[in-house]
């Protein structure tokens, strides 16, 4: 095949389109081809990589597809995988040494230990065989690098490690890898709580639907439960890291609450947006469904997007390398999108010991004994190291205290079948209306989720999805006695949560916000009480509103977006303000005029980022709560802060007016010494993208040498948007510098399939010596896409790599 001009025309078009700021790097017109063998294949078959780094298989059978999406994952993202599932079973030791046996252990905590077989019948009928055919597809490109077909990828070489080979069962046992909640908020409310009583924590995190008042569960102390209770926890759910830690500089706070406060924060980060436009609100009178997941970013990439096709098989999206299928994008029929929907599928138990016998805790009128396990992890170098695990009735033993005669442990949906983060997108991946979509919603796990829907026939739909606890006499809101006062009683059966078919407006949105319909049943509004505040979903829903006919266009501006509503509610405070400050009333000038966009030119936007986000919620913890539960409620949630300013009580003193006024225009006053501090004495030149930047970089780079590092580094680029913005750019408050956000953006034309596009970053590749491992940062910091093409005749109009493949003998 070749390239013609007119398929680079298409181009041009296309990325003038989708405003692309600059065009792409020129690419050659030629298509390489590639003939492999692989053994383990059962017929000839293709994989074609367009100039974006998407690979589309095309098999001549549903197990050849899955066998060759393992094989691809591996071609492109060998060390992602292959360190992803060491994380997650607890092998990191045995390949990379002594350093990690602690994180191992954590690590197997985590593991579901529970009935395969059950496991295996919890997802699609045929699940076992696609996973299995994954698998055998990882491993047998991973043959070929351990034989010398293939380049061993410079990672490994970098660590002195190996790629090991998988067992089918190693992809669903692994757990700590998917998103659930809120052990983490039960135990910092249980040190708020502790320190500062109830009312200290209303800052610290809104609770909804309003009108729900935290109680403290009887038979609980909280000073019983440790800051540092989740030290396995969060061990078990970190990132690997490498080389030797930075430098800590002395005033640095390492503390337990402190390292919880960070966790709160990292999980606060990470949600996503997605919405549905029926056909009777869109120009072409075909739903659009679009759909951009939040995560920690960095490189590689989280996700990875693929195409698989073979007869009864046919979809496109996105999801993570190790898993098999995809989680968001589309088959033939109908296409399907997720942000979190924020049930509560976790609980912290306290337990009473037996003083003379430490692993027995008391239970109703007795004494229960832990479960111990005690397995060996291997260690590069050395002696493999012998580790115990304590379990009760409830999961694993988090820790002990032995002063107290105190242990805790984990409830956690991740024990039950059928909880394999992501996997439960099996059902979706030849669903073909509503009633196949909600079978799959119905049955879906974790991570608790929005899903949306929309099909060729024109129906569009929401469904919360996600397996939900009965907790029967308390609200999952603190930490629990484990002396079986507070059980699960089993899980709320289908069609428990709530949904909506071709609703009137003629689209819906969401954004990880509080969006139980009013009139919920109130017995089972315990499902959740933390949310996401609604600055994106309120964007989200005025753009939907403004216009009666939609385009994919408008989608795309909808993801790119950068206007903060949450910024319009913390200004308005300002309105009646003024100084004698030369300084802070120009920066009240700039901000009582500011149109609130968040751009990386605005000044405005830069004034207010590190104002509210740093300063405001800190100097309102100082006047508000009592000092000993500051640490832990840290700037408290800016939502939670800018509501009690709104309505200022007698904490403030006798004029909570006049004091909060003086909050305001103090922390004003300290966010503009910091910018002067950071940025110089000019205020005109104190523009957003200056302090926020995107620079992504694999933790293995402080392992290489500085070319190789520079090589492996991507950026930095100037990005707009916060997390308060439907482009959502979360940043590390030390030096706001971007690491969550838009992991890879989806809009999809609902039956021309071939019309929808896509984004990923930085690349579709993990090999820093490839093309495709940078290729699409400067377009996702732009705001721009490329094409998510389906058909075959498009897909190999757009290739670049055309790989034939063929069994191998």
């Amino acid at each position: 095949m070749r390239k013609t001009r007119i398929r680079h025309l298409r181009w041009a078009v296309f990325a003038l389109t989708c405003a692309a700021l600059h065009a792409p790097a020129a690419t050659s017109t030629a298509v390489q081809e590639l003939n492999w063998s692989v053994l383990g294949l059962n017929a000839p078959a293709d994989i074609v990589i367009d100039h974006w780094g998407i690979a589309h298989i095309f098999a001549a059978n549903i197990h050849d597809a899955f066998f060759l999406q393992g094989y691809n994952a591996a071609r492109d993202r060998l060390w992602q995988i292959d360190l992803w599932r060491k994380r997650g079973l607890g092998l990191l030791a045995k390949s990379l040494g002594a350093a990690y046996v602690d994180q191992d252990r954590a690590a197997r905590l985590f593991l579901y230990r529970g009935d395969m077989e059950k496991e295996w019948a919890a997802y699609a009928p045929d699940s076992r065989q696609w996973v299995t055919a994954f698998v055998d597809g990882v491993n047998a490109y991973v043959a070929q690098v351990q034989s010398g077909a293939r380049p061993l990828p410079i990672e490994f070489k970098l660590t002195g490690s190996q790629p090991d080979t998988w067992r089918a069962e190693d992809v669903l046992r692994i757990r700590s890898h998917a998103l659930v909640s809120n052990i983490a908020s039960e135990v910092a409310r249980a040190g708020v709580v502790c320190t500062g009583g109830l009312k200290a924590d209303e800052l610290r995190r809104k609770i909804e639907p309003v009108g729900h008042k935290v109680t403290v569960p009887p038979g609980l102390n909280p000073c019983d439960v440790p800051a540092d209770v989740l030290k396995d926890y969060l061990l078990a759910t970190k990132q690997v890291e490498f080389g030797a830690p930075a430098a800590t500089p002395q005033h640095a706070d390492n503390s337990a609450e402190r390292q919880l406060a960070a966790a709160l924060d990292t999980q606060s980060m990470e949600g996503s947006n997605n919405w549905v436009i029926a056909p009777s609100r869109t120009e072409t009178g075909r739903p659009i469904l679009a759909n951009d997941p939040h995560r920690q970013l960095g490189a590689p990439s989280l996700r990875y997007i693929v195409g698989l096709n073979a007869p009864g098989l046919n979809v496109i999206g996105a999801g993570e390398p190790a898993l098999p299928g995809i989680s968001l994008g589309h088959n033939d029929d109908i296409a399907f999108g997720l942000t979190i929907f924020y049930i509560d599928q976790e609980d912290l138990y306290v337990y009473e010991l037996n003083k003379n016998d430490p692993d027995s805790y008391r239970y109703k009128s007795g004494w229960a004994k832990m479960q111990l396990v005690r397995e060996s992890i291997e260690v590069k170098g050395g002696a493999s190291r012998e580790v115990e695990l304590r379990f009760t009735q409830h999961g694993p033993v988090l820790g002990l205290d032995a002063a107290k005669h105190r242990a805790f442990a984990m409830r956690t949906v991740w024990n039950e079948p059928g909880l394999a983060g992501y996997f439960g997108s099996s059902r979706l991946l030849m669903a073909k209306n509503w009633n196949d979509f909600k079978v799959a919603a119905n049955a879906w796990g974790a991570p608790p989720l929005n899903l949306v829907y929309a099909d060729v026939q024109g129906n569009i739909g929401w469904a919360a999805s996600g397996r939900v606890p009965k907790r029967k006499n308390w609200d999952g809101l603190m930490p629990v006695p484990g002396d079986g006062r507070y059980e699960w009683a089993g899980f709320y059966g289908k069609d428990v949560l709530p949904s909506l078919f071709n609703p009137a407006q003629g689209y819906f949105g969401t954004a990880n916000e509080m969006n139980l319909p009013a009139g919920y049943p109130s017995e089972q509004n315990k499902i959740a009480f933390e949310w996401n505040d609604r600055s994106r979903i309120d964007r989200i829903n005025e753009l939907l509103g403004a216009k009666t006919k939609m385009t994919l266009a408008d989608s795309m501006a909808i993801q790119t977006d950068v206007v903060s509503t949450q910024s319009r509610r913390a200004v308005a405070l300002l309105a009646s303000l003024s100084s004698q400050d030369a300084a802070l009333l120009q920066a009240l000038a700039l901000l009582k005029a500011w149109n609130h966009e968040e751009s990386t030119g605005s000044v405005a936007a830069a004034i207010y980022e590190v104002w509210a986000t740093k300063h405001l919620g800190k100097a309102t913890v100082a006047k508000v709560a009592p000092e000993a539960a500051r640490k832990l409620i840290d700037n408290g949630q800016l939502q939670a802060v800018i509501e009690y300013l709104e309505r200022p009580d007698g904490a403030l003193g006798a004029d909570p007016t006049a004091a909060r006024n003086a909050i305001l225009l103090d922390s004003l006053r300290g966010a503009l010494a910091e910018l002067n501090q950071r940025l110089g004495p000019d205020m005109t030149t104190w523009t957003w993208g200056r302090l926020h930047r995107a620079t992504f970089e694999p933790a293995v780079a402080a392992l290489a040498d500085p070319e190789l590092r520079a090589q492996m580094s991507v950026g930095p680029l100037q990005t707009p948007g916060s997390s308060s913005t439907p482009r959502a750019q979360a940043y590390k408050a030390s030096d706001f510098s971007v690491i969550a956000g838009a992991s890879v953006r989806l809009v999809m034309d609902v039956g021309a399939w071939d019309n929808s596009v896509a984004m990923n970053t930085p690349g579709q590749s993990d090999d820093p010596m490839s093309a495709h491992y940078r290729d699409l940062f400067p377009m996702w910091a732009q705001g721009s896409y490329v094409p998510l093409r389906f058909s075959r005749a498009e897909v190999d109009a757009d290739a670049e790599d055309l790989i034939h493949l063929s069994p191998g003998r």
